[in-house]
């Protein structure tokens, strides 16, 4: 992955841990937990600043408390996806029209973007989603309705899927 070399990140609680969340000038570039696996490169890391006041950041702390408590299903946020391939791209905004409450997997996926051979890279892709919970990469699941892979661990994949009614 490429990243911004001018980040601005911060950090905030949330029922799952900690959230890191970043953001270029464009939009959020990444939300990730800081135990997960895939994430962003140390070495970028040391060229962004932390800014807790950074409007964008806050933001997204704002709607993602909101999210957490209950009080919103969906997100309107700028994003950066830039980090990523052209394919993998393709794979984010496909998981940005899967609606909450609702799942799809990683074949259905592969299909909305007509790559219907491609479902292991999907997987890839899916699995290397810099932008957890906005860009909802915990909404894919097995073609048999198994929870699969989550860079955050299952643990979390299954509270997100709770919280927005999937899972009892």
């Amino acid at each position: 992955m490429k990243w911004h070399s001018d980040n601005r990140w911060s950090t905030m609680a949330s029922p799952l841990g900690e959230i890191r969340i970043s953001a270029s000038r464009i939009g959020l570039t990444a939300i990730w937990f800081p135990d997960q696996r895939h994430l962003p490169d140390p070495a970028a890391l040391r060229h962004w600043r932390i800014d807790d006041a950074h409007p964008m950041l806050s933001e997204a702390k704002r709607q993602l408390s909101a999210y957490f408590s209950g009080e919103r299903i969906t997100f309107d946020l700028p994003l950066d996806l830039s980090t990523g391939t052209v394919f993998q791209q393709s794979v984010w905004n496909s998981l940005l029209t899967i609606p909450t409450g609702c799942s799809q997997s990683y074949r259905q996926v592969a299909m909305h973007i007509e790559r219907p051979k491609a479902v292991r890279a999907v997987g890839g892709a899916v699995g290397h989603n810099p932008i957890s919970i906005v860009v909802p990469c915990h909404r894919v699941l097995g073609t048999d309705g198994s929870l699969t892979g989550y860079s955050g661990g299952l643990d979390r994949k299954t509270a997100l899927l709770r919280l927005e009614g999937l899972l009892p």
